[in-house]
């Protein structure tokens, strides 16, 4: 069937962010820059938690894994991108526009079970302190990790499948800086009935899932916090929580805004725009919010500097 498609499209034009010569300039120049961050920002927060003996602990556990998956995240959409507001042609053969897709799929979901896994930690630091070591082992914290991994893949793996079986027979201009469901099903000729009607239930399945664990486990928290009999010690013990909190504003905030809805709604303009939120500027922000803020990541990154000068 794959061969069957490529007959009639062998491959797509992605177009970008732009087709204006003069913007792509400093387009291409501030995503070379954000990405750069990214991957030695992000390298930094993995190398300071396996540095510090302190830092091994189930929450910091689960935010090298995060780092990494941001990692991966950006890798898979940004090069392509740069390399292509330096192409003429902005090609793309059809079984990398696939493959494409199923690691940006795969790396989005793992993001959001993370931010789930880190969710149930401080739930269970902050709500169940006297079991904290028992309930989060490090072979659970593993296989949290490991599940969030399996899902995700198996997950990108069902939607790239269906995606393989439609037919591509009219334009092949994506409108768009990479290759996203989305935009893949507008360009298709066959019935895209199915693939829509899993992305909806399904996907929101999926995405959502993490999400009301993230929710449930705040209620919680919240709860047990402001049984705290200080001012001082509420904010005390719920800034452990201030960084995981605005990262999984900024993440489920542009996420929903963009999967959970009908395709009938689809804006390639607001897309991307938001699009790029969440897979470039996100990840390269991470690193600060997770650091700027917590003592315990300030005193590993002076660590690792002494220990690299």
């Amino acid at each position: 069937m794959l061969m069957e498609n490529q007959s009639h499209v062998t491959e797509f034009l992605l177009l970008g962010l732009t087709t204006d010569a003069k913007q792509q300039v400093w387009l291409f120049a501030s995503f070379l820059v954000m990405y750069l961050v990214n991957v030695v920002g992000n390298s930094v927060i993995i190398a300071a938690i396996r540095g510090d003996i302190r830092l091994h602990t189930p929450m910091y556990f689960f935010l090298s894994n995060l780092s990494f998956v941001d990692i991966c995240f950006t890798n898979v959409i940004v090069p392509r991108m740069l390399a292509n507001m330096l192409s003429k042609t902005k090609k793309v053969p059809f079984a990398q526009c696939l493959t494409q897709m199923y690691f940006f799929v795969a790396c989005a979901i793992t993001d959001s079970f993370l931010l789930a896994a880190m969710a149930i930690d401080r739930y269970v630091a902050i709500c169940n302190p006297l079991h904290y070591t028992t309930t989060m082992n490090p072979r659970r914290c593993v296989l949290l990790v490991a599940a969030s991994w399996v899902v995700s893949h198996l997950h990108s793996l069902t939607h790239t499948i269906l995606m393989a079986r439609l037919s591509f027979c009219g334009p092949n201009i994506i409108h768009h800086f990479f290759c996203d469901v989305q935009p893949l099903l507008t360009l298709s000729c066959s019935d895209t009935s199915i693939n829509e009607l899993l992305a909806f239930t399904e996907g929101s399945l999926v995405i959502m899932s993490p999400f009301i664990f993230i929710i449930v486990s705040y209620v919680y928290i919240t709860h047990a916090v402001l049984k705290v009999p200080s001012g001082g010690g509420r904010y005390k013990v719920f800034s452990t929580c201030g960084s995981h909190l605005t990262v999984v504003a900024l993440y489920y905030g542009t996420a929903i805004s963009v999967y959970i809805r009908p395709s009938s709604t689809y804006s390639v303009t607001k897309d991307r725009v938001v699009t790029v939120i969440y897979t470039v500027v996100i990840p390269m922000l991470n690193p600060f919010i997770y650091s700027l803020r917590n003592r315990d990541m300030k005193q590993a990154l002076r660590k690792l500097t002494r220990r690299t000068e």
